[in-house]
């Protein structure tokens, strides 16, 4: 059975994503006094009594607006809403109750969830203030007094919140949940494509670049198997990069890299490879991870009949520096080639966690020394005992030598290309690590 989902809305800047930080003990929404910061539904758990439950956090509510960004961020409120059995609707004790206020209470009443209401900025310890019993005229229950920022109050929120969840069963969930990380530069169709496997407008689609600035999760269920799709924000070049919200987006994208299992790197198609595609590429190199390049918007590609080929050896060319990557063309907008995609994915990720026995690995070995010989220096010649694989996600193999200094990077680029060609490992970074006899 799935988490019980509990959602944090209201309107803008009155600390929801400061709550929903407080509440799963990390910095996984952004936070600036910026209203307006949070534009998706973000995703956290939370552990209170013994039980895990899943917190979104949401982009605030605005009411009556004509901008399409924020009338979007209202529609994804209502998704999160929609989803959650429970609801904690924040306001802020700095600014009453506001005419925005009475109308998303009214707004949360026609749901028929159960409402946790939360008064939030009550930081000073001590008597509440007169202005706190304000909020009893939004006719939604006994509201709660919180300090975000400090922590106080949490665990009152907590209990009443955790009173309305439907009651928990036993039964464990799946462990081969597969997570995916779509990372690009920005207006790659990032967002376009987690929207299209999730059949749902799960993050706001715009042609303004840099409108996903937090990392958005999405489950996906099909005859293929369970996704965790994570749709970044766009990184572009430090240069470019001068709101210092952006900033976090882009230490948030990194983050999403580090827990994701395969990268899907988009390639705007029309745009075609630029130098960022390169950076973007070598931050899943660093981390390790399975990789898939996917080009987008093919759709809309001017193409004869060798347009596919000549863009494939191009782009070859110019991720020379991962020649295992497999080339997949779709369109996240009319869903070409997406059911390939997913099982690219499936398939990377096997390699990526492949293992191979010592013994195949040393017939290998043997084989390639056999056809080229280990370098040498001033007369004394590399030799290679054995090679045996220490871990997966990448895989590693750890070679056992006579002189680590000998054991030039070319050869190591020998052996690589032997390895993959007999065992496959297509779509995963492989590292070596080089020990003398003798090292612990």
């Amino acid at each position: 059975m799935a988490k019980p989902v509990i959602a944090v809305v209201g309107c803008p800047n009155v600390g929801k994503s400061t709550l929903f930080n407080k509440l799963i003990g990390k910095r996984l929404a952004i936070v600036d006094d910026t209203p307006g910061v949070t534009r998706d539904r973000i995703y956290g758990d939370t552990e209170w009594s013994g039980r895990t439950v899943m917190l979104i956090d949401t982009g605030g509510i605005e009411p009556r607006t004509d901008d399409i960004i924020l009338s979007k961020m209202r529609a994804q409120a209502n998704l999160a809403i929609d989803t959650a059995n429970v609801i904690i609707f924040v306001t802020s004790l700095e600014c009453g109750v506001t005419a925005a206020d009475n109308e998303v209470a009214a707004m949360l009443r026609k749901s028929g969830k159960p409402i946790v209401l939360c008064v939030n900025k009550c930081d000073n310890i001590g008597a509440l203030p007169s202005d706190f019993y304000e909020f009893y005229n939004l006719g939604l229950g006994d509201p709660i007094a919180v300090s975000a920022v400090h922590g106080h109050g949490t665990g009152d929120l907590l209990d009443e919140a955790f009173k309305y969840l439907p009651p928990e069963d036993d039964s464990e969930e799946d462990d081969d949940l597969i997570n995916v990380a779509v990372i690009g530069k920005p207006n790659a169709g990032k967002s376009s494509l987690v929207n299209n496997v999730s059949g749902e407008e799960r993050s706001i689609v715009s042609d303004i670049a840099g409108t996903t600035r937090d990392a958005i999760d999405t489950v996906v269920e099909n005859s293929h198997g369970r996704f965790n799709f994570i749709d970044t924000a766009g990184l572009r070049r430090k240069s470019r990069v001068e709101d210092q919200i952006e900033k976090y987006s882009v230490l948030r994208a990194k983050m999403a890299i580090e827990r994701a299992d395969v990268c899907v790197i988009m390639i705007d198609g029309v745009d075609g490879f630029t130098e960022q595609d390169s950076k973007v590429a070598g931050l899943a190199i660093e981390q390790g991870k399975a990789c898939i390049i996917a080009v987008n918007k093919w759709d809309i590609v001017e193409k004869d009949g060798s347009t596919m080929d000549s863009y494939r050896k191009k782009l070859m060319n110019d991720f020379s520096f991962m020649s295992y990557a497999p080339i997949i063309f779709i369109s996240a907008k009319t869903g070409q080639r997406v059911d390939r995609l997913f099982e690219l994915i499936k398939y990377v990720n096997q390699q990526n966690t492949m293992r191979i026995s010592t013994g195949m690995l040393n017939d290998v070995l043997a084989d390639a020394t056999a056809r080229v010989q280990p370098p040498s220096d001033k007369g004394k010649r590399l030799k290679i005992y054995y090679i045996t694989q220490a871990s997966t996600r990448p895989p590693t193999f750890v070679c056992f030598c006579n002189k680590a200094e000998l054991f030039h990077f070319s050869y190591q680029r020998y052996l690589e290309n032997q390895i993959r060609s007999t065992f496959g490992l297509e779509g995963t970074p492989v590292r070596f690590v080089i020990r003398e006899r003798g090292d612990k």
